[in-house]
């Protein structure tokens, strides 16, 4: 079990620490709702140091990126970060991830704790004919996501750059917390805005200290994966190994705006196919109408009892006080308003295919 270079931090304030993607992690500190609540109206900070780093350099790089993911890297400018995934040869998706442009010819993928060996052979198999230059720097990186209505208010002090000013998926290189050169990044996984820091391993307890100094006064605390799975929710953000993965095509997902048939890509005449011809079943994002907890694997069935899919991500909001989810169903039931059923136990609980995101913060 690795750990991240704060574990001793998380296990000196309390943090439940649970095994995650071959990482020990603070799941939680004082309990989902309270965490959950304090990101959606205030601001808190996760330690999410065990994502995947990959920088991919030199004349190459853009080629490489272009042909191992879906959307048009293209149109990347330094500064701009860009949502991908990689699509495998027989539908699915090996991975979502950022990709960042740092410089002319240096990009930085971002990629799922679970699946950095399998990403980076992916990769790697397709740059043996285009000859970027690879490094995994994953272990060398640490990443915070400093996320809530007040994070930007509460982070100014932190650095010389006007944060209010970087908009969704754009970044600066500047300085923060007294380390001169840190990735600010505004592309969170909240739907509450705010950043994630990117910093070295050696630079990361600095960072989390001056963080938790400057947010004092606004209430900041740190917040586990528990909560941050709630949140992502309520955005219907898909989460990897969940929602997609080897058998989920980018267009059964939802996907298809990352899609991008300006170049050619790894099995992107196959997608472009089905595309035109339509998935036969898609991911859909629900509310039960009575009490209940939809949860992974549940099925969801029709007024009939008829099995039509399975549920992917389930909780009860603490936003919206209702059990939400998301699942794949045939596309008949697809259209939002669909009366669908979830089978939790031995009750068909009724349930309605709703219009994402589920928590709306106007």
């Amino acid at each position: 079990m690795k750990n991240t270079a704060l574990t001793p931090t998380h296990e000196a304030l309390g943090a439940k620490m649970v095994p995650f993607a071959g990482y020990n992690m603070p799941v939680s500190y004082e309990g989902v709702n309270a965490e959950h609540e304090t990101v959606r109206n205030g601001v808190g900070v996760f330690d999410v140091s065990h994502m995947g780093e990959f920088l991919i350099e030199g004349p190459n790089s853009l080629a490489l990126i272009q042909k191992v993911t879906s959307n048009d890297a293209a149109k990347l400018e330094i500064g701009k970060a860009q949502y991908s995934c990689m699509p495998n040869e027989t539908g699915g998706i090996v991975d979502d991830l950022i990709v960042y442009q740092i410089k002319e010819e240096t990009y930085l993928l971002v990629v799922n704790a679970s699946n950095i060996e399998k990403d980076w052979n992916h990769i790697s198999k397709y740059n043996e004919a285009i000859g970027a230059e690879m490094r995994n720097i994953s272990d060398d990186y640490s990443l915070l996501a400093i996320q809530g209505p007040k994070a930007v208010e509460a982070m100014q002090s932190l650095t010389s750059v006007n944060l209010a000013e970087i908009k969704f998926y754009n970044f600066v290189v500047a300085d923060f917390a007294g380390i001169d050169y840190v990735i600010i990044s505004a592309t969170g996984y909240t739907g509450s805005g705010g950043f994630e820091i990117y910093c070295k391993n050696s630079e990361v307890q600095q960072v989390w200290d001056k963080v938790f100094e400057a947010g004092a006064e606004f209430g900041i605390k740190p917040i586990g994966l528990a909560a941050r799975d709630t949140l992502r929710l309520e955005m219907g953000y898909c989460l990897y190994g969940n929602d997609i993965d080897d058998t989920t095509s980018p267009f059964e997902a939802g996907l298809g705006w990352i899609t991008k048939f300006t170049k050619d890509f790894v099995n992107s005449e196959a997608l472009a196919k089905e595309k035109e011809e339509g998935p036969k079943r898609k991911l859909v994002a629900f509310q039960l109408e009575e009490r209940g907890i939809p949860r992974h694997g549940y099925s969801i069935v029709d007024a009939d009892g008829n099995e039509i899919g399975k549920v992917t991500s389930g909780t009860m909001s603490p936003s919206l006080s209702k059990g939400i989810g998301l699942g794949y169903v045939t596309t008949e039931f697809s259209k939002v308003d669909t009366p669908i059923f979830i089978q939790i136990r031995i009750n068909k609980v009724p349930a309605t295919v709703v219009k994402l995101p589920f928590y709306k913060n106007s």
